[in-house]
């Protein structure tokens, strides 16, 4: 009973009063039954001398100080020397066999160091969990010189989460695109699918699919081979000459001029035109400048797109070559296509009045963790593009302060109305996201075990499904407008999002 009145005495003192006092003397008496009472005691005097020091300095920064006793320090410092000494390895000495004099001149600062941050970082977790601070990030640590002989001492500075307050979800308004895939859609889902699939033929030329007409010249639509030379005030600039060139006419790859000029042209024929670069030409040593250039055709080619039959069915998978299965499968995937472009645009839409909605700071350490993690997402990007160096890429992590404090801000505000409206993901809507997802491919059930078989994929999807839990939470709350659009204004729209 002298442990437990001394206890409550110390903890009185220290500020704690009721169910805290009580918590905390609960956990002293397990020590005390564990035989670990020295040592839990001290640490129980460190977390209550430090309880009462929580420093505010702002609306989420706080300090802490941690004080450690030198003597504890040096006891933790010579065990560990003494466990480096049973296996060290120096010349003229066998293994283990190294004065302790010797071991403590050469690893002492290291291990000093070791131990000190250690405890220091034991210490603030420990007070962390006493005090019920919620750290964003990682804390900074800076020894304190006005310390006093018998100790070390640190100051610990971090960031805490913020409280969230989201405002009244009925005042967002939403705009919900409706897309209804009609046979038109699907006619000109087939002509690009036809498109994709075209070969050329030599205008002029009998074959298998005819001649291409009786006029041979180049038409918008021909695949042309040329040869160019371009020159600005006599002399040949860089990019302005070509052998056996290749385009589409009609495409837009080539300037308007160019296109212009070609077009008309049999082959064996020549033309000379002048040619004025945009004052925002991507080249900039002829921007603006007039060059001029001849051009002599090689070769014209006429489009040959395939017939829709069985064989063009056959090409798209299905394996009977049935036209109306066709039909009905590409009517299929662009009602899949127009699904998740609409979910994709009212996320959006979400998202943005959430963080209208929210009021909340944003703490600095986590804003500028995802910067970092952007950086790196930018070099893995710029790597798979082939780029020279990229790894080492210096790209200023201040580029992306916006958009990462968007982000974090936004994550912050989710795991809220996750935690308060219980909008966890559950496993049957993943397994039915999975499988949903898996429809657009060949091999279902090989794509489902592809997701299955990867903790990191499977928790990908997992993410997903909460931002769905978290949109259909607020469109039943919100203001939400219908609004019928065609499947191209949707896919125009989708891709200015």
């Amino acid at each position: 009973m002298v442990i437990k009145h001394r206890f409550f005495a110390s903890v009185r003192a220290a500020g704690a009063t009721g169910q805290k006092v009580r918590s905390r003397y609960r956990w002293c008496r397990r020590a005390v039954d564990t035989g670990k009472i020295t040592d839990t005691l001290e640490q129980f005097r460190t977390i209550e001398a430090m309880a009462n020091v929580v420093e505010n300095l702002g609306k989420l920064e706080r300090r802490v100080t941690i004080s450690l006793p030198k003597e504890a320090v040096q006891k933790e410092i010579e065990s560990r020397i003494r466990q480096i000494a049973k296996n060290v390895r120096m010349p003229g000495f066998r293994p283990g066999k190294v004065p302790l004099k010797m071991v403590t001149q050469q690893y002492a600062g290291q291990v000093e160091a070791e131990v000190l941050s250690d405890k220091v970082g034991k210490q603030f977790f420990d007070i962390s969990r006493a005090e019920n601070l919620r750290v964003a990030g990682q804390p900074s640590f800076s020894p304190k010189e006005d310390s006093d002989t018998d100790s070390y001492a640190f100051d610990a500075t971090f960031e805490v989460y913020p409280e969230v307050k989201i405002g009244e979800l009925s005042t967002a308004e939403i705009e919900r695109s409706v897309t209804s895939i009609s046979e038109a859609e699907v006619d000109r889902t087939l002509e690009i699918l036809r498109k994709q699939r075209v070969h050329y033929h030599a205008r002029g030329e009998a074959g298998e699919h005819g001649d291409g007409g009786a006029d041979a010249a180049a038409q918008s639509g021909d695949r042309v081979t040329i040869d160019f030379v371009g020159k600005i005030d006599g002399e040949a600039f860089q990019g302005g000459t070509a052998e056996d060139f290749v385009f589409v006419l009609g495409e837009g790859r080539m300037l308007p001029e160019f296109e212009q000029a070609a077009t008309g042209l049999k082959a064996g024929e020549t033309r000379e035109f002048d040619l004025k670069f945009p004052d925002d030409y991507h080249g900039k040593e002829v921007a603006g400048k007039t060059a001029q250039f001849t051009v002599t055709m090689k070769k014209v080619e006429w489009p040959h797109l395939p017939e829709i039959d069985g064989e063009f069915a056959k090409s798209l998978g299905i394996a009977d070559g049935d036209l109306t299965k066709m039909r009905a499968e590409i009517k299929e995937n662009l009602e899949r296509e127009a699904k998740r472009r609409t979910q994709s645009i009212v996320k959006n839409q979400v998202m943005d009045a959430l963080l209208k909605l929210a009021e909340l700071d944003v703490p600095n350490a986590l804003i500028e963790q995802d910067q970092q993690r952007l950086v790196e997402m930018a070099r893995q990007d710029l790597v798979q593009r082939g780029v020279p160096n990229a790894a080492d890429a210096p790209i200023p992590a201040e580029m992306f302060k916006e958009q990462a404090e968007r982000r974090v801000k936004l994550g912050l505000v989710l795991a809220e109305l996750v935690k308060a409206n219980n909008l966890e993901a559950k496993p049957e809507q993943i397994r039915a996201e999975v499988e949903e997802f898996a429809k657009s491919y060949e091999d279902p059930k090989e794509v489902i075990r592809w997701y299955y078989s990867n903790k990191q994929r499977l928790a990908e999807m997992e993410a997903y499904v909460v931002e769905s839990n978290v949109v259909e939470f607020v469109l039943g709350k919100a203001k939400v407008t219908d609004k019928e659009v065609s499947f191209e204004a949707l896919a125009s729209a989708s891709a200015q999002a």
